[in-house]
């Protein structure tokens, strides 16, 4: 399945992307999936993504909890509770 990710302001300040479309292993379900899975990429992606931190996700523009599960093609964001242009 193939997924593109958007990253929104200090989300996307802190990773340094702000979209790309990438191939995601048969065990990422749900956006909380994805969510670990990016984790995984590195120190700075493991702060950025932290289920501490306070992040709203979307899929396909549509708000959404970890659970919301994922479709091949869907858009999935990442941002901060508040965010400006």
């Amino acid at each position: 399945m193939t997924v593109t990710l958007k990253f929104f302001a200090s989300v996307r300040e802190q990773l340094g992307v702000s979209s790309e479309a990438i191939e995601l292993p048969a065990n990422v379900a749900t956006v909380g999936d994805l969510r670990a899975h990016l984790m995984q990429r590195g120190v700075t992606w493991a702060e950025a993504l932290n289920p501490r931190r306070a992040l709203r996700m979307a899929c396909n523009q549509v708000m959404c909890a970890e659970d919301a599960p994922l479709t091949d093609g869907a858009e999935v964001a990442f941002f901060p509770p508040v965010t400006g242009g």
